[in-house]
Formats: C-alpha cells, structure tokens, sequence
C-alpha cells in the first residue's frame, strides 16, 4: 500500500509573489492615502478661518475698523490653533481700517510639512483664499 502525500501550506515562491504584490499596490496608494488626509486637514482650517471672518466681520459692525478686530479677545472667539489635536496655527497679518489677512500654518503634528499656509485675504470688497505647498490647489 502507498502513503498519501497530503501537500498543505504555500511554496516560497508564492508567498513571495503575493508580497511583490502587496508591496506595489501599497507603494501605489499610500501616497494617495496621505495627500488626501492633507486636503482634510486643510478644509479643517478652512472651516475654522471662516468663522474667524465672520467674528472679525461682526467686530468690523461694532467698531467700523478691523485694526481693533486683530486679536481673538476682541473677537470673543476661542483661538482654533490651540484646541486639542489642532494641525494649525491662527494669525492676522496685514490689518489696516479696511484690509485684512488671516493665515493658518501648518503644525507638525500628524505628520504635517511646519510651514505651509493657507490665507483668507479681504481687500476692499473681494476675498480671496490662496495657499502654499501641500495647500496651493485647496478652494
């Protein structure tokens, strides 16, 4: 009588294949992966500059000047950048009667490059919102 030979498991062959594999398409999506939770992040702040415009916009009603409106005492709004888990910091550059710009930077937390901005700028009437690397496309 012959013996069964019962084969079970994978030859190295496969399991090395199967790690090529593996290997490619996390290489392919990792990357994608990443980008994307930037954009997140940067609609965050995107969100959080919107309602420091419109806390300096009911502060420019009361005081008919954003000189005063410059700071988030004066606002009588919480500092988004200093909210547990915040990937940015708040800051208001440029602030004449009529003008203003407010700019989140990037932190480094989770990740992020320090340093890159996104900008909410009113000048006269118009808003415009631009920013820098990772953030440059963002609308």
């Amino acid at each position: 009588m012959g013996t069964k030979k019962n084969k079970q498991g994978f030859t190295l062959l496969e399991v090395v294949i199967v790690i090529i594999i593996v290997g490619v398409l996390a290489g392919l999506a990792l990357p994608l992966f990443f980008k994307t939770v930037e954009y997140a992040r940067g609609t965050e702040a995107l969100a959080s500059l919107s309602a420091v415009r419109q806390a300096m916009e009911r502060c420019y009603v009361q005081k008919n000047t954003y000189v005063d409106c410059s700071d988030f005492t004066n606002l009588y709004l919480e500092d988004p950048g200093t909210a547990s888990n915040a990937h940015f910091s708040y800051s208001f550059v440029g602030v004449t009667g009529t003008t203003y710009t407010i700019r989140a930077t990037r932190n480094t937390l989770d990740g992020g490059t320090a340093g890159d901005q996104i900008n909410l700028t009113l000048d006269g009437t118009i808003v415009t919102r631009s920013g820098t690397s990772a953030f440059a496309n963002l609308q």
